[in-house]
């Protein structure tokens, strides 16, 4: 029996989290990866999209790299090269790009497979959500043939960057607020599941004993984030990204609840917030799926999963 593909853009500002979550994204028989689109974020654009390139090699992806935008919405642009490195992706060695970046920028390319696809198509978005708000605002006739977007951003409780705000919104507040009140279906994954997301040294070493090329350079990635998280205070890795990939294609082992979400604009200290109607005192309808819990141990049995489907692969360095 065939599986019915869904078709799928990843956007991302690679990023050891990003690579991971395009390792899982790949490894699915369920994708149909028609494009991936960078965007700046963890470091700058140049260094995100030649890092996409590279993965795109590593992972033998035969589609466009098309770069995004190179600051944010209405902001100046925040980077993490303390988690990630001055290369937005420090650590193993990693093949040199196959193909040439794409002519297109990122949101042509979006609109142009979007045009195209016969089925709705979803958007995987683990960086700032710039390319994805511009694509609204430039294409609002285009809505319709998104299926969701699967974000990786925000948290309910907590922020990360600041007290209130995550990273990846903080960075973009404005084109959060786009996506949430565009009416295109849209699944969060924040820093409610995400810091739930942790993996262990322990469960990365079964990574690294699988022995293929892939298995081996996430267990390497893991290795350099691992660096700066366990100066905080962290005893593995907080996986985030990948959680907007695997909750799509394995919700059961995920605690998914629709809530109406805003993003916070203009806040003195909770500008970047993403704020939940967890009790329905707004009386809006909701807008989105909050992820906010896992089963951690299949979380990690899924990854190791995918990367096992990696064996006998050919990489050049």
């Amino acid at each position: 029996m065939s599986i019915k593909k869904r078709p799928v853009i990843l956007d991302g500002d690679p990023g050891h989290d990003d690579a991971i979550a395009w390792v899982l994204a790949a490894s699915m028989p369920e994708f149909d990866i028609k494009a991936i689109t960078t965007v700046a974020g963890n470091q700058t654009l140049a260094k995100v999209t030649y890092n996409a390139r590279r993965i795109a090699a590593l992972l033998h992806l035969d589609v466009e790299v098309a770069k995004g935008r190179a600051v944010p919405l209405m902001s100046d642009l925040i980077i993490a090269p303390n988690f990630h490195g001055e290369s937005g992706l420090d650590g193993p060695k990693l093949p040199e790009p196959e193909h040439p970046e794409s002519s297109l920028s990122a949101i042509e390319m979006m609109a142009k497979v979007l045009q195209e696809s016969e089925e709705k198509v979803t958007i995987i978005a683990t960086g700032p959500q710039t390319n994805v708000g511009a694509l609204l605002l430039t294409h609002p006739e285009l809505k319709e043939k998104i299926e969701v977007i699967s974000t990786m951003g925000g948290g309910i409780r907590n922020g990360n960057w600041t007290p209130a705000a995550e990273f990846n919104i903080l960075v973009d507040p404005e084109a959060s607020y786009l996506e949430y009140h565009s009416g295109v279906p849209v699944q969060m994954c924040g820093l409610d599941v995400t810091e739930q997301a942790i993996v262990y040294p322990e469960d990365w070493e079964r990574i690294r004993a699988l022995n293929n090329p892939v298995a081996k350079t996430v267990a390497e990635w893991f290795d350099f984030f691992f660096i700066h998280l366990s100066e905080l205070g962290w005893k593995g890795a907080t996986l985030h990204d990948p959680c907007a990939v695997l909750s799509l294609i394995h919700p059961e082992i995920f605690d998914i609840r629709d809530y109406y979400v805003t993003t916070e604009l203009s806040g003195l200290y909770t500008r970047g917030e993403t704020v939940a109607d967890v009790y329905g005192i707004t009386g809006n309808k909701p807008n989105c799926k909050a992820v906010v819990g896992l089963d951690r141990q299949k979380f990690v049995d899924y990854l190791v999963e995918a990367c096992a489907k990696f064996e006998g692969w050919e990489v050049n360095l």
